[in-house]
């Protein structure tokens, strides 16, 4: 089976999740290397790309994977949201020791999988998570390489919306309407 990252009772409807509630996870300060931690999770491979939208549970606020923020990211070993990054770079929420041990041995590099050795374990990790649909795998290759996508960063999101609130005053997106005349 697949460890689980930030499937967590606040982002899904379903109660129980496995990581349990986020808020019992937030601390004060994240781990050391915590941006290298974000940028391995960032790589991860796309297993399943989920058009949605979301904000961060703590806040209520937008940010940089609230677009898809539901779709499911691997290394092989260890599956997770595609917001959970953000959730680590923001409320430095814990990680499990093993996590860290795995991705550091790592390098900080995403590796290739093995379809072969990897199926199983989605099969028997994705209906934990929801997706009983997705079972079985059924991917005709044989190696799954990591590629290289764009990924916004905290900074430039931060920047694009703070010059997009700059932009509408008071919030509003349109111009005022001109009063009926009576």
């Amino acid at each position: 089976m697949l460890g689980l990252l930030g499937f967590y009772d606040e982002l899904d409807a379903r109660p129980g999740q496995p990581n349990g509630a986020i808020r019992d996870a937030v601390q004060p300060v994240g781990e050391p290397d915590e941006v290298d931690l974000v940028t391995y999770l960032d790589a991860g491979h796309v297993l399943m790309d989920v058009m949605e939208g979301g904000h961060d549970v703590i806040t209520g606020s937008g940010h940089r994977h609230s677009s898809g923020c539901s779709s499911l990211l691997t290394d092989g070993s260890w599956l997770w949201r595609l917001d959970f990054p953000h959730y680590l770079e923001t409320h430095h929420v814990s990680l499990p020791q093993t996590f860290l041990e795995h991705v550091r041995s790592l390098n900080y590099q995403m590796p290739a999988i093995a379809v072969a050795q990897f199926a199983p374990h989605y099969d028997e990790t994705m209906p934990l998570v929801g997706w009983t649909s997705a079972v079985p795998w059924r991917s005709t290759a044989t190696t799954l390489v990591p590629e290289p996508r764009a990924v916004t960063s905290k900074a430039q999101f931060d920047a694009a919306k703070l010059a997009q609130d700059r932009n509408r005053p008071q919030g509003r997106w349109h111009k005022r309407r001109k009063p009926r005349k009576a």
